[in-house]
């Protein structure tokens, strides 16, 4: 199995089964980490942020979030991710403690970088994420911003949530941001959370560096996460299914540049 492709590993801490945990020191990348968690209605999960920060995306469920005095009850707007409308979500800064506790059944991501610099905690409103529609032809997605480029709320963090219906290919065509040479391009290392409708479905995920020094593609199945330290980063998506992805980005400077492969670039100028 590639190094990139990583599988659901449900394990008990606490009331938390811990469905993903991908942070610094269990992967290559430098930036990024990851975790998701499954709870049951009543169960808690806390955490101390030492020199990260955390966006908390209320996947699916309704949980209550508390930071200090900050206690955001009962967020979370959705049973299942493809009901395909925007979620609650909730900023906390390194430095600082949470406690997670669900009010029905809960998925929560949790996405973390580093903390360059103390924020305020943040309610990030479902109201209030930008929706996104991009592309044409075989190549339409969906995006919901939850943690833009554009959101000052954050200090390296970037967050968002992208649906491609059957048929079409996202993150295309092929992009990388894996040069620091603004302004044309940032770098920024990446994480894709898959889940797929129907749930025994799968998708295809190449991962590519100009070189070929890295070249991997993967069949991706519901729940399976794939880790981008460099490289396009192409989503193919097959009839009959609806993919859905939560990234996380984060590298030296918050900004997103990508560069497009040279070799597939033309498809953008299509009448």
């Amino acid at each position: 199995m590639s190094h990139l492709l990583r599988k659901p590993n449900q394990v008990q801490q606490n009331d938390a089964t811990v469905v993903h945990q991908l942070m610094t020191q269990d992967t290559e990348l430098e930036y990024v980490g990851f975790k998701m968690i499954d709870l049951k209605a009543n169960g808690r999960h806390e955490e101390v942020l030492t020199d990260q920060e955390c966006c908390i995306v209320a996947l699916t469920g309704k949980i209550t979030v508390t930071e200090g005095e900050h206690v955001f009850e009962g967020i979370g707007t959705r049973q299942s991710v493809f009901e395909k409308k925007p979620t609650d979500s909730v900023f906390v800064s390194g430095g600082k403690s949470f406690t997670i506790e669900a009010v029905t059944n809960a998925t929560v991501a949790l996405c973390y970088a580093p903390a360059l610099m103390p924020l305020q905690t943040r309610w990030i409103k479902a109201e209030d994420v930008g929706v996104e529609h991009r592309g044409k032809y075989q190549n339409k997605r969906m995006v919901h911003n939850i943690l833009p480029d554009n959101d000052p709320s954050a200090s390296s963090l970037l967050v968002v949530e992208v649906y491609t219906e059957g048929g079409n290919f996202s993150s295309y065509p092929p992009h990388k941001h894996d040069q620091d040479r603004l302004p044309d391009e940032s770098f920024l290392e990446e994480t894709y959370y898959h889940e797929i409708e129907p749930h025994a479905g799968f998708l295809f995920q190449r991962v590519y560096t100009d070189d070929r020094s890295l070249d991997e593609t993967m069949a991706v199945e519901h729940r399976d996460v794939v880790i981008v330290p460099a490289g396009y980063h192409p989503v193919g998506v097959p009839d009959g299914y609806t993919s859905y992805y939560l990234n996380v980005m984060a590298g030296p400077r918050r900004i997103w540049k990508f560069h497009n492969d040279p070799d597939h670039e033309w498809i953008l100028d299509r009448k």
